[in-house]
C-alpha cells in the first residue's frame, strides 16, 4: 500500500459548528420521530435533513442534482454518522424526503423544533416581529384554470400555493412570486413562525389571520410587532385579544389631523441623558388616546429629526423637479392651438394631474384665427405653488404615529415602544439572510409547488440554526467579558455568525494509517471552541 493510499484528508471547517447546533435542537430525532425509519433505508430522513441544512449553511449555490457533489471532499462520515457515503443524498432520496416532509405537515415540525428551542435556550418571548417578504421563481408554474377556483374555495391549509405575478419586494414584477410570512424572537431574531403564500397575496389580507395562527401555535403572552400593513378596522378586530404595537397609516383621516396639528412635545432637560443611553436623542415624540376600529389605542407621534431633514431634502428636490417638468407643460399648452375652449381645458386638467405641488392656472382663454383664417383659442398661463400641499408635507416631514393597544393595563412606556418598533429589523435581517446570493436556494430549482414550500422551510430551519448560534456565541462573550477580532482586527463581543465561519475555514479531517485527528486548530479557534458547548466541540476537539 503506498503512502498516498494510507491519508486521507476531508475538510470539516465551519461544518462541525452547524452540525453541532443541528443535534443540540435535537432536529435530526425531531424528523425521524414524525416520519418514522425504514430499517432498509440506508440514511434516515431526519439525516437527509441535517444533510439539507448543513449543505444550506456552508453557504455554497449548488442545485439538488449537484447536491452529493458538496460532501465529496468533506468529513461527511463526521458530520452525517459512520458508513454515510455522499452518493446516499442523490436527488431522489432528497426528493423523496421533501415529499415526505410536505405530506406530514411543514407547520408541525417547524413549530415543534420551534418550541424545543425555545424551551433549550430560554428564548425570550417578550417581544415577537411579524412581516414579509417575496421571492421570485424563473419558472412557467401553469396550474388548470378550473382547477385553480376550485382550490381557492378550499382552506389555505389544504392545498400547495399558487406562483403568480404579484407584487415583487426584489423588483422582478416580470415573474412569478411566492410569499413569505416570517414572526421572529426580539431575542436574537430567532424565527418562530413561518407561512408560505400565494404570489399575489396582500399582507393586509393575512397579517391578522397569521398572528391568530401564530398564538394558537405558541402560547406565550407576546406583544406583537408589525408594520402598518397590519393595521386596518378588520384586523384590529380580529387581534383584539392581543397585545400589539404597529404603525399607523397616514391613509387614515384621524391620523392625518394629528400630523398636521399635533406639536410633539420639547425635550425636558433631565429627559436628554436617558434617551442619549437609550439612542433616542434624535426623537421626540407625544402621546394621544384614540380609539379606532372600536378598540381604545394610544397613538405616539413621533418626529425624528434626521428623518425630517430627509424629508424635507426630498421634498425641495421633488419641488425642483417640478418646476422644471411644469415650465415644458407650460410652453406646450401656450404654444398649441385649440378648436374649442373645452379642448384647451382638458389638455390643462391632464397636465395638472401629473403635478403634485405645482399646478398650471388658466388666466386667459385668447380667441383668434390661424394662419389658414379658422378661429382658434390659445391659452396664456401661469404656474404656481400648491401651497397647502406644500405645507402639508412640511408639517408631516420626520413625523409617524405608532399604536398599541396596550393602554391602561401592561401599559409601556412611549421610549419603549419605539425602541421595540425599531427592532422591527428584526424580521428584515433574516429575509437578508435568507435572500443572501451565498444562500443555497438563492435560484429555485424545484418545479413543484409542494416542493417550493418544502425548500422556504428548510431555508428557515437554516436560517433558525444560524440565528440561534450566533445568539449564543454572542452570550458567551458577554459572559466571559472577552472579545475576539473581526474583520478588521478590532476586538469585538458582537461577531456574526458567518465572520467565525470564515474563521474556521482550513480545518481538516486527516485519517493517517488509520489515526483520526483533525488539523489547523489555532489558539483563537481554540478559544472560540472553548465557548460552545461540548455538542459543537465534539466535532473538533
Amino acid at each position: 500500500m503506498s503512502y498516498l493510499e494510507e491519508i486521507q484528508v476531508k475538510n470539516l471547517d465551519h461544518l462541525g459548528i452547524v452540525a453541532g447546533l443541528i443535534d443540540e435542537i435535537g432536529i435530526v430525532k425531531i424528523i425521524n420521530n414524525k416520519l418514522g425509519i425504514d430499517v432498509r433505508e440506508k440514511i434516515s430522513a431526519g439525516t437527509v435533513v441535517k444533510s439539507i441544512l448543513i449543505n444550506g449553511l456552508g453557504f455554497v449555490s449548488r442545485p439538488l442534482y449537484l447536491f452529493s457533489q458538496f460532501f465529496q471532499d468533506k468529513a461527511i462520515e463526521k458530520l452525517l454518522g459512520e458508513r454515510i457515503k455522499p452518493d446516499y443524498l442523490n436527488d431522489d432520496k432528497i426528493g423523496r424526503v421533501m415529499d415526505e416532509l410536505y405530506k406530514y405537515g411543514l407547520n408541525d415540525i417547524f413549530i415543534e423544533v420551534v418550541l424545543e428551542v425555545i424551551k433549550k435556550f430560554k428564548i425570550d418571548l417578550k417581544y415577537s416581529h411579524l412581516d414579509s417578504t417575496s421571492f421570485h421563481l424563473d419558472g412557467e408554474y401553469k396550474r388548470e384554470e378550473d382547477k385553480e377556483k376550485q382550490e381557492e374555495e378550499k382552506n389555505i391549509k389544504e392545498r400547495p400555493i399558487f406562483i403568480k405575478k404579484g407584487y415583487s419586494r426584489d423588483h422582478r414584477p416580470d415573474l412569478k412570486q411566492r410569499v413569505l410570512d416570517l414572526i421572529t424572537s426580539q431575542d436574537g431574531d430567532i424565527p418562530l413562525f413561518v407561512r408560505v403564500g400565494d404570489g399575489n397575496e396582500s399582507d393586509k389580507a393575512v397579517f391578522g389571520k397569521v398572528l391568530v395562527e401564530f398564538k394558537k401555535q405558541i402560547k406565550f403572552d407576546s406583544i406583537m410587532v408589525c408594520d402598518s400593513a397590519l393595521y386596518g378596522q378588520e384586523n384590529l378586530q380580529l387581534i383584539q385579544h392581543l397585545k400589539w404595537i404597529t404603525r399607523v397609516p397616514m391613509t387614515i383621516k384621524k391620523a392625518k389631523e394629528l400630523v398636521q396639528n399635533i406639536e410633539v412635545e420639547e425635550v425636558k432637560d433631565e429627559d436628554k441623558e436617558k434617551r442619549s443611553d437609550l439612542n433616542l436623542e434624535s426623537y421626540t415624540w407625544k402621546e394621544e388616546i384614540v380609539t379606532y376600529g372600536g378598540i381604545k389605542q394610544t397613538w405616539l407621534i413621533v418626529l425624528s429629526e434626521k428623518r425630517q431633514k430627509s424629508d424635507l431634502e426630498k421634498l425641495e428636490k421633488q419641488l425642483s423637479q417640478e418646476e422644471k417638468k411644469s415650465q415644458k407643460f407650460l410652453k406646450e399648452i401656450q404654444s398649441e392651438e385649440f378648436e374649442h375652449p373645452q379642448a384647451a381645458r382638458y389638455k390643462l386638467k391632464a397636465i395638472n394631474k401629473k403635478l403634485r405641488l405645482l399646478e398650471i392656472k388658466e388666466v386667459e382663454l385668447i380667441e383668434t384665427y390661424s394662419k389658414k383664417k379658422e378661429k382658434i383659442y390659445k391659452m396664456i398661463s401661469l404656474i404656481i405653488k400648491k401651497d397647502e400641499e406644500i405645507s402639508r408635507k412640511t408639517k408631516e416631514a420626520g413625523k409617524f404615529i405608532l399604536a398599541t393597544n396596550l393602554v391602561e393595563e401592561n401599559k409601556l412606556e412611549a421610549s419603549e415602544i419605539l425602541i421595540t418598533y425599531k427592532n422591527q429589523q428584526s424580521t428584515e435581517r433574516g429575509f437578508r439572510f435568507l435572500k443572501d446570493p451565498l444562500f443555497f436556494t438563492d435560484s429555485f430549482f424545484v418545479e413543484k409547488p409542494e416542493r417550493i414550500e418544502t425548500m422556504l422551510f428548510l431555508m428557515s430551519l437554516c436560517l433558525l440554526i444560524y440565528n440561534l448560534g450566533q445568539r449564543e456565541l454572542r452570550n458567551c462573550l458577554k459572559r466571559v467579558k472577552k472579545g475576539i477580532n473581526n474583520q478588521v482586527g478590532k476586538v469585538t463581543l458582537r461577531p456574526t455568525l458567518r465572520w467565525i465561519f470564515q474563521c474556521f475555514q482550513g480545518i481538516h479531517y486527516v485519517i493517517l494509517n488509520g489515526v483520526k485527528q483533525i488539523v489547523n486548530l489555532t489558539e483563537e479557534r481554540r478559544f472560540i471552541l472553548s465557548l460552545l458547548p461540548a455538542s459543537r466541540q465534539r466535532y473538533y476537539l
